[in-house]
């Protein structure tokens, strides 16, 4: 098949990338920059999938099998208009399936979601969550008034080998320095995972599944876990103890500034947030969905931290800072 990757170079896209040309598909991926280092059997679009005129250049007379819609712009926001009209300029007889990566976070709030759940609503105060709800809603009324081959998939955390994200690096880091690791609250609010090649090997499977068109799917691990849990897995990935773990009190570190989406951050890019969990059953049985064990893939993606870090020496200054005002300290945690 002819298969059009948006935004194909970093996390997702690279592995996805490297999944179709192993399965012997012509790719082509469309991203900002003048070129990509997957070499020549990659076709390369440059154009900023945020510009309707540039994307309308870019894919002048260019038709796909299959699109993965695969961006989204973090500094500017990429807007269900966006979404929408990138859909649109790749609409055809011939397009096949057009598979939107959203997110979990489209929900909103609440735990357990279902895939009919209501999505968040367009006037959520959180611009990320309000895009991709309201792009979801946009790429299924198209499959319903002209049955454009749509189909989401909605991840929860993602991690796993190539994480551009301070997320996983963010505690290997501070146990390399044997520096205290700052729990917010009480530790316990939840998080759910997923392996980045599971996600991927449900995307590709949204290809020949069927009767997929038209359809959403969680995708993702079966459990939710606690902040504490997924910080002791980080941990057993690196076979280094929990020195001394602080627990604030959240109201207190945003007092002091700190914030999930940095720059003060506190406990890894995004990974303090209300708990939005959801069943992946329809994934499962659909999309055949059989994530690998989370300790196993933490372990996977330490050992290519090991060898990659891609993240900047961190500064301690902030966190310093936070450690003073503790009221707690909690014991090392028991890895037995």
């Amino acid at each position: 098949m002819d298969i059009l990757v948006i935004g194909g170079t970093l996390f997702i896209g690279r592995l996805l990338v490297n999944e179709l040309l192993k399965a012997g598909h012509n790719v082509t991926v469309l991203h900002r920059r003048p070129k990509h280092d997957f070499g020549r059997r990659v076709a390369n679009l440059r154009a900023d999938r945020n510009d309707i005129a540039s994307l309308k250049s870019a894919l002048a007379g260019r038709r796909f099998d299959v699109v993965f819609d695969n961006v989204y712009d973090w500094e500017r926001g990429t807007t269900a208009a966006q979404v929408e009209a990138t859909a649109r300029l790749l609409a055809s007889d011939r397009l096949h399936r057009y598979i939107y990566v959203s997110s979990v976070a489209a929900y909103g709030d609440g735990l357990n979601h279902h895939e009919g759940d209501a999505l968040a609503p367009d006037d959520h105060p959180e611009s990320y969550v309000r895009n991709k709800a309201m792009a979801e809603r946009a790429l299924f009324r198209m499959h319903q008034r002209d049955k454009f081959p749509v189909v989401t998939v909605r991840p929860p955390f993602i991690y796993g080998p190539g994480n551009n994200f301070y997320r996983e690096a963010f505690f290997w880091d501070r146990l390399r320095d044997k520096r205290p690791v700052i729990i917010p609250g009480d530790g316990r609010r939840l998080m759910q995972f997923v392996h980045v090649r599971d996600l991927v090997g449900a995307m590709l499977s949204a290809i020949t599944a069927p009767e997929t068109s038209g359809q959403a799917f969680n995708v993702g691990n079966a459990r939710p876990i606690a902040q504490i849990e997924a910080l002791e897995s980080i941990a057993r990935a690196a076979g280094r103890p929990l020195q001394r773990l602080v627990r604030i009190p959240r109201d207190r570190i945003l007092r002091a500034g700190g914030s999930p989406f940095g720059p003060k951050l506190y406990f890894a890019f995004y990974y303090d947030l209300p708990p939005i969990t959801m069943v992946v059953n329809k994934a499962q049985r659909v999309l055949k969905l059989r994530p690998i064990d989370f300790d196993e893939g933490m372990k996977e993606t330490y050992r290519w931290w090991q060898r990659h870090n891609p993240f900047p020496k961190p500064d301690y200054a902030f966190e310093d800072s936070l450690v003073a005002l503790a009221a707690t300290i909690l014991p090392p945690v028991d890895d037995d």
